[in-house]
Parts: C-alpha cells; structure tokens; sequence
C-alpha cells in the first residue's frame, strides 16, 4: 500500500510568551522567559510559589460567557489554538468532506481545576451531594476535541489521546497514521492543558518535581544548567493541521513542512523517572528514524524534552549522543521549555510548532538561562545556549516523554515536491 505525505497546512498557539503564532514565535526567538509569580491562586504556603502563566488571556474575548463557563480552561485553550490554527490552514468549512476531517487530541491531565473545586465545594458544604451538571464534561480529557468538531461539524475520528506529558505527540502521530493510511484528508491536532491550580502545584511539589527558585522566577527553567532544580509548570495549547498532501495542494493551501513520521517507545523503568542510560528515549529516536525513512546524519535540529530536571536532562542527552553518534556534534540541539515552563499534555504540540517555525524560518531559538557548566553533559553538544542561532534546518525532530515511561518523538522536513 502507498502511503500518503502528510503536511502540515495550519498553526495556532496560546503559551505563556505569546497568546498567537506570531507573539509565540517572536518570544522564543528573543529569548523571552514566561515565569512569573503565581496569580491564580494565593500561593504563598506552598513550596513553589511561581508558574508560566498565560497572560492578558481572557475567554470570554474569544466566545461568550455562557460557553466559556461550560469549559474547563483547558478546553477554552484548545478552542482558541484550533480556531486560529484553521484559520492559518484557510480551510473553507463549506467545501470540504467534514466525514473526513478528524480531531485527535492530547491532555495529560484534562480538566483538573474544575475537579479540584467541585471537590472542595462539597467538603465544604454540608454533606449534601449538589455538583454542577457541567462537572463531568467539564473534567474529561476528551472534551476538547468533542468541542472542537461541534463547533465545526468535523464528523471523522474524534478522542484524546493521554500519555502524560507525550500526550499531543502522541496524538500527532495517532493523526499522521489516519491521514498516511488514506482514512482522512485534514486532522486538527495537538493539545492544552491547565493544571496550574492548588492541586497541580501541590501535587508536583509533594513529588518534589518542580523548582522552587521563588527568588528568580523568570530564571528558574534551566535546562542542561548544572544548578537546574526541577520543572516549572506552563499552560496553554498548541493546535497543528494535518493535511493529506494531495488534498492540500488541490486546494491551494501553503505549507508549512512535511510530518515524514513518529516514534513511540516505553521506558518499562520508573512511574517518574527516566532510564538512567536512557535506553528508552534511544529506542524511541531510532523507531521515529526508521519510520521516517531517514539517517541520523539527516537530521539539522532537535527540541528536546528538556525539562530542567537533574536527571531527565542528562539522559536525553546521553541517547542523543548515542543515537547520533558524532554527527550529534552538528545538530542544534534546544529546550525551548527554558521559555515556557512545562505544558505537560500540550508540551508536544507546542514545541512542534516550534520546530516547524525553526525551519520556516531557518533560525533555532535559545536554551535560556544557561550559567553553569553540567560535567555530566557531553560538552561537544550545540545546546543552543541563551542565543538564538540562523542555520538551514531541513530535518528537524521534536522529542517528548511523560510520566509512566511513555515516549514520543516526531519528524518533520521541509517540502520536498
């Protein structure tokens, strides 16, 4: 069977360094940190008292309040990012087969603000059982996407996918598949994700996983830095069009890059952390490698997992060094979560469309807030430190793993007819 090219024809982003593609993309290029101190809530009894927030984002000044208050933010986030993303593809809703239009999306976590206040309402309450009828939908993972194709009237394949943190990547490569094997034409895909609450901040602290530098916010994502001290938690969504080749080129639309394939592995190691050598993360690579049809010496860029975790980092690292051998010198490596914090669930999309752009624009943004040496990293590496660097990317791969040992890694390549 010949499979099908794959491309991707629309972007939309909403991070805590830009509310659209354009705001994102200059952030990160300029090296823009999106840590500040937490407003959602008071945080001042916990450990870590500071996030990546979104900023100056309200719902209600892209739909109105009576649909707002039925979606939990993680929803709103996917409507906004999948909105602006079908739009860029200039998909016209009237023309194309909506039986062959799909939405897959990614949540780690999905609703968890609305289930940590329904559950605190009613501790609080007298013992009488009075929720919110909104509650479960409002909660679950899936309700993102089954919101974006009643808006639409998109009637193809239709769920969410959840790996933890590789949630999205795991959806765009669910989506490559539907589209490769000639089940749809076009497939909005990605994720969102909205757990800077009590719960998620109280939840990551008690596993002691994120930073608490509460003194130096704006500093505290630190990848590959020796004094790096754990994650900090980002929010937002990243929405990306998935187009059969063929039925974007008959419609005229502009492409972005081609998606030549995806990998997928398990660590089998830990619930939390990472294979000390690795050996996931290498496998991984190499799967989305072969399933590309590509050699490691084809590849210009990474955006690594890179959380800014004492032991994730070097490991990465580590399975670059052995994936790509020597060639690992030449490629231009980054974490671009340096800027945005973690978006667990989203992180995959976003940082796709970050590595799209790279190519785009033939420009790879920064690793920030490097100061110290890590001895424990291969120093022939090219980690993109604290200033962007111009280069020709003609292969560009994102890498993304989650909680539970669950790896997730894409390719992407400008078009080639």
């Amino acid at each position: 069977m010949q499979l099908k090219r794959v491309v991707v024809t629309g972007l939309g982003a909403l991070t805590p360094i830009g509310n659209n593609i354009e705001e994102y993309w200059n952030a990160l290029v300029n090296g823009v940190s999106g840590a500040a101190p937490i407003t959602y809530f008071d945080a001042a009894k916990f450990k870590t008292r500071f996030a990546c927030e979104l900023k100056g984002f309200t719902a209600t000044d892209f739909m109105d309040r009576k649909e707002a208050r039925k979606m939990d933010r993680f929803t709103q986030y996917a409507m906004v990012a999948s909105d602006e993303a079908i739009l860029d593809a200039g998909l016209d809703l009237d023309k194309i087969n909506k039986f062959r239009v799909g939405v897959i999306w990614g949540a780690g976590i999905g609703g968890l603000e609305t289930f940590q206040n329904e559950a605190m309402n009613f501790q609080a309450g007298d013992g009488t059982p009075r929720f919110n009828p909104f509650f479960i939908p409002k909660m679950i993972a899936d309700i993102a996407p089954g919101n974006i194709s009643i808006k639409n009237g998109f009637m193809g394949p239709n769920y969410t996918t959840v790996s933890a943190c590789a949630s999205s990547a795991n959806a765009m490569i669910d989506a490559l598949n539907y589209i490769r094997l000639g089940y749809c034409d076009v497939i909005v895909t990605g994720g969102s994700e909205a757990a800077i609450a009590f719960a998620g901040v109280g939840g990551f602290n008690a596993m002691h996983a994120l930073s608490t530098r509460n003194e130096s916010p704006e500093t505290a994502s630190r990848p590959f830095d020796a004094e790096r001290d754990g994650f900090v938690l980002g929010e937002g969504a990243g929405a990306i069009i998935l187009e059969d080749y063929e039925h974007a080129k008959a419609r005229g639309a502009k492409i972005y890059a081609e998606v030549i394939g995806g990998g997928m592995s398990s660590d089998a190691y830990h619930m939390t952390a990472p294979h000390p050598e690795g050996l996931g993360v290498i496998a991984v690579m190499k799967n989305c490698l072969e399933n590309s049809g590509i050699k490691p010496e084809d590849v210009d860029h990474i955006n690594t997992h890179g959380t800014s975790t004492p032991l994730g980092d070097v490991a990465e690292l580590k399975a670059i060094s052995e994936v790509f051998g020597d060639h690992a010198k030449n490629i231009n490596i980054n974490s671009t979560k340096s800027m945005t914090g973690h978006l667990l669930g989203a992180a995959g999309a976003i940082e796709s469309i970050a590595s799209i752009l790279a190519m785009k624009h033939s420009i790879v943004p920064p690793t920030i807030n490097h100061t110290v040496i890590d001895e424990n990293i291969n120093p022939a590496l090219n980690l993109t430190l604290n200033k962007a660097q111009k280069r020709e990317i003609k292969v560009a791969i994102s890498n993304t793993f989650g909680f539970g040992g669950h790896n997730a890694c894409v390719a992407f390549r400008k078009l080639e007819e």
